[in-house]
């Protein structure tokens, strides 16, 4: 780039690249777009990266009037660059937790996405259709992905722990032509069977017209008095099998529907393209994540969060990718991730920020018998990463290992802060804002802040924000979503910390951060002090909304599930107080601190403190089948009607 753009525009360090990159973005992104070598064609035989069109200074939905409009004239489809390796490499590699199952080859992935391609072409998919996934993380996942998105079909998935509900909630929305499922899929050391849960679903989408099956559990499910079910093998079967039926369409064009967590309603469903997608996934895996072709690439995640879609774009690299279908910490062999990693010697190891948490709660010294040489980055997400998981990778695993914390959202489907290869990495933070996005931390004024808390916002288009919310044709729910507390500007609902000089801490949500006595106060901050207390597994902090001589406030409740064989008594929480007082300051230490059997999350791993904070306060939970384990909401529920926190 400094080539190309003269040294003294791009500069000679990060920060010069990034002001560069959001100063001169028509031209940076055409600069991914040939660095990762991203074929298309155009309508009029001109230049497809032509940047025409592309840098509008306000921020609106893509599809107003006002809204940017990335590369125009360029027809390409995201699911070609996946499969342009047609080699003998390892593309797919495949555990559950009995371990490796088997993997494919880039030819092979090629062909069998070739079949399936064929086979909804066959049964009548078109360009435009949904084709919805009711499927664990298993290759026939990446493979039904592909193949749809190839013809020009838009692929949406939900994960089979959603409850009933929960999956009709996202597909009734987007009325899918086709679902592909499997007849079950293993988790905790049980094996849980989804078909006639997935016949179930069929009956109540009146839009489905095949059911396509794919066997797991077992070798060949029956499909006896299903109607209009295909099994998987059968599925093109008959089809020329060098056949690949791409279709390019146009940069903004429908890739995915993704959903929000649905904790607080109907969930949204956010329409995003293949271009956008495409593009920012190649500059987030190549010049951030730095893998390359040779890289062995893993992310512990289900087919319903957003990172297995940005797991599977490294397809488009040329790298491997692994994938893993159960319990991250199963019975059998708590410890099944680290043997994944040494025995694939994978370079990149992706998981949440609780996984590290809890594995150094468990004791684990992964690097100990096992060979992680290989590795060269750990990414995390999901919640803010805290300052001793830091520590512990660095003792338990390698001080050479990257700790890239990254964060971003469904919402736009990649990162607005994450890693990057050349610089340092600093306890507690994120690596760096991403090259491109012009992010920044605001206060309530619409200031800039350095080194203090604010809202997290981004003030100029970037090519993945979502190219509309599905059934939102005027742009009314995209724009109160995301451009309404800060005219024109994206507002992420996210509290955080801009760092000097590159960095970014994340404080936790905006919405769910604490305002006793005026001060507001991120979540992030009292988790980092409490889950370091060796008695707590786990933890969830809320504010309960009190009247204190007749004037508003708000209290902090800290709720605590505890190791076995440890009981809150009063030393304990005097030691709970003690530390988030030293180490945080007096105005985070919670009034009240209470012992539970369990922690409320989302399918995704999220904890829920606004699910919980609804329910202390006899508020409704507007949609408990988002939540991957419900019944825990009874304890608090039992809270409210006894009236413990009654102030």
């Amino acid at each position: 780039m400094r080539a190309r753009h003269g040294a003294a525009a791009v500069g000679d360090d990060y920060s010069h690249l990034h002001t560069w990159s959001v100063r001169e973005r028509a031209a940076f992104w055409r600069e991914v777009w040939r660095v990762c070598d991203v074929s298309a064609s155009s309508i009029d035989g001109s230049d497809p990266s032509s940047p025409a069109g592309v840098a509008l200074d306000r921020m609106e939905p893509p599809g107003t009037t006002s809204g940017p409009r990335w590369f125009p004239n360029a027809r390409l489809n995201y699911a070609e660059h996946l499969v342009k390796h047609r080699d003998g490499r390892t593309a797919i590699v495949a555990w559950t937790e009995r371990g490796w199952t088997r993997s494919w080859t880039y030819a092979e992935l090629f062909a069998e996405v070739s079949r399936i391609s064929q086979g909804l072409k066959a049964i009548g998919v078109r360009k435009g259709d949904r084709v919805a996934a009711f499927m664990p993380n298993v290759a026939e996942t990446v493979i039904a992905m592909i193949a749809t998105t190839a013809i020009g079909a838009v692929w949406t998935s939900c994960s089979p722990d959603f409850g009933h509900k929960g999956v009709l909630d996202r597909l009734g929305q987007v009325e899918p032509k086709v679902l592909f499922t499997t007849d079950g899929y293993r988790y905790g050391g049980r094996v849980i069977e989804t078909l006639q849960r997935a016949i179930d679903l069929c009956a109540e989408l009146p839009t489905v017209e095949t059911l396509i099956v794919v066997p797991y559990v077992k070798a060949e499910p029956s499909l006896r008095g299903i109607d209009n079910a295909v099994a998987w093998r059968d599925l093109g079967r008959d089809e020329p099998p060098d056949s690949f039926p791409v279709t390019r369409v146009a940069f903004d064009h429908p890739l995915f529907i993704m959903y929000s967590s649905g904790t607080t309603g109907l969930p949204k469903c956010l329409v995003h393209g293949h271009g956008g997608t495409l593009l920012q996934h190649l500059k987030e895996h190549v010049l951030h994540g730095d893998v390359k072709r040779e890289s062995r690439v893993f992310y512990y995640t289900t087919c319903g969060w957003m990172m297995w879609n940005w797991l599977v774009s490294a397809l488009a690299v040329g790298a491997t990718i692994v994938l893993y279908d159960g319990s991250p910490i199963p019975p059998r062999e708590t410890g099944i991730l680290w043997r994944l990693a040494a025995e694939e010697q994978l370079t990149h190891f992706g998981t949440s920020a609780k996984f590290l948490a809890m594995a150094e709660k468990l004791g684990q010294e992964p690097a100990r018998d096992r060979d992680l040489s290989a590795l060269e980055v750990i990414f995390s997400t999901g919640s803010p990463l805290a300052e001793h998981s830091y520590d512990w990778v660095s003792s338990a695993i390698s001080p050479d290992v990257r700790l890239s914390s990254i964060s971003g959202g469904t919402d736009l489907l990649s990162c607005f802060a994450l890693g990057a290869p050349t610089l340092p990495v600093h306890r507690g933070e994120l690596q760096c804002v991403g090259l491109g996005m012009a992010v920044e931390v605001w206060d309530s004024d619409g200031n800039p802040l350095i080194g203090a808390p604010g809202e997290l916002v981004c003030t100029k288009p970037f090519p993945s924000m979502p190219i509309g919310f599905w059934n939102d044709p005027d742009g009314k729910k995209y724009r109160a979503a995301y451009f309404e507390h800060f005219d024109g500007v994206w507002r992420h609902g996210d509290w955080a910390q801009r760092t000097s000089p590159h960095g970014l801490m994340i404080l936790g949500r905006s919405d769910a951060t604490l305002n006793p006595g005026g001060v507001r106060i991120g979540t992030a901050e009292i988790y980092r002090q409490v889950e370091q207390i060796p008695e707590v597994l786990e933890s969830l902090v809320i504010g309960q909304e009190i009247v204190v001589d007749g004037t508003a406030d708000v209290r902090i409740v800290l709720f605590v599930k505890l190791r076995d064989g440890h009981s809150l008594d009063e030393p304990l929480r005097q030691s709970i107080r003690t530390r988030i007082r030293t180490e945080a300051s007096p105005h985070h230490v919670p009034k009240v601190i209470i012992e539970v059997p369990d922690i409320p999350r989302t399918v995704s791993g999220k904890i829920t403190e606004l699910a919980v904070r609804d329910v202390i306060h006899g508020r409704p939970v507007l949609n408990t089948d988002a939540l991957a384990n419900p019944e825990a909401l009874e304890f608090f529920r039992g809270l409210a009607r006894e009236a413990v926190l009654v102030v």
